[in-house]
């Protein structure tokens, strides 16, 4: 039975997609079966993972549209084994407006999600940077939420507001959602602004901050221009083994709280 988590931060440019891509490929490069849902209209997922939007058949916007829609025919495989991917096309920019009208329109995708689970290991959703009905559905469907923060200037603003909604969704739609963790991305350890930023989101949120960061890395940046992974583009950089050691310390905090449970 799939875990399914939200990569969800109302802030656009903190490290969501390259999360989604990276996490994913580097479990899937160790065995497990992952699953990437893109459900941000921009379709960053699905362009830095290899698909090629324009030739799409079936994406994201029918499993959310369609109510008999059979979620299996819009699963892609890519490149990497063990990862499959639900793209999104532009399509999508209008789901929000469609699904207005549309009864039970914040559980259309934990339906579609529900009945994958036996499937896969993992289920991750790359959510668009705001609080739409496109991130409620993600919030709805999951488990838990992955939020992935930039060690930069603005990096806790909004924060209290994507909590609020986190525990928003928990209290009407999703009792049992938590924060999966917290991932810093985009540190530079040559400037104090990013060990001041990792510090007050430590401040913030605790023990559920990972201690792996993600550094500012031009290889990370440019391999979703190839549609590949980091530890595909260049195993050696630093930011591919950075996403390698933060795919350890993840399945390491999960274990831990599978046997507190």
């Amino acid at each position: 039975m799939a875990k399914a988590i939200a990569i969800f931060n109302q802030k656009g440019g903190v490290g969501k997609t390259t999360t989604n891509i990276n996490l994913g490929a580097c479990l899937a490069r160790i065995g497990k079966k992952v699953l990437v849902v893109d459900i941000d209209p921009q379709g960053n997922t699905t362009s830095g993972i290899g698909i090629r939007k324009r030739t799409l058949k079936n994406t994201i916007y029918d499993v959310l549209i369609n109510e008999n829609f059979n979620v299996k025919e819009a699963i892609l495989s890519t490149k990497t084994d063990n990862l499959d991917i639900i793209p999104a096309s532009v399509d999508l920019a209008g789901a929000e407006v469609e699904l207005v009208s549309i009864e039970g329109r914040e559980k259309r995708l934990k339906k579609a999600i529900d009945s994958i689970r036996d499937e896969y290991d993992y289920i991750f959703i790359d959510c668009p940077p705001s609080l739409g009905i496109l991130t409620i559905n993600s919030l709805t469907a999951v488990d838990s939420v992955l939020i992935p923060i930039q060690c930069e200037f603005y990096a806790l603003e909004g924060v209290s507001q994507l909590v609020s909604t986190i525990d928003l969704v928990k209290k009407s739609m999703n009792p049992d959602l938590y924060i999966e963790g917290v991932v810093l991305s985009m540190f530079d350890g040559r400037t104090n602004l990013s060990l001041q930023v990792v510090q007050e989101v430590k401040n913030y949120f605790g023990n559920a901050v990972y201690n792996t960061v993600i550094p500012r890395n031009v290889r990370l940046a440019e391999a979703p221009s190839y549609g590949m992974p980091i530890i595909t583009y260049d195993p050696t950089a630093a930011g591919a083994k950075a996403y390698v050691a933060f795919t350890k310390e993840f399945l390491a905090r999960a274990d831990q709280r599978k046997g507190e449970k």
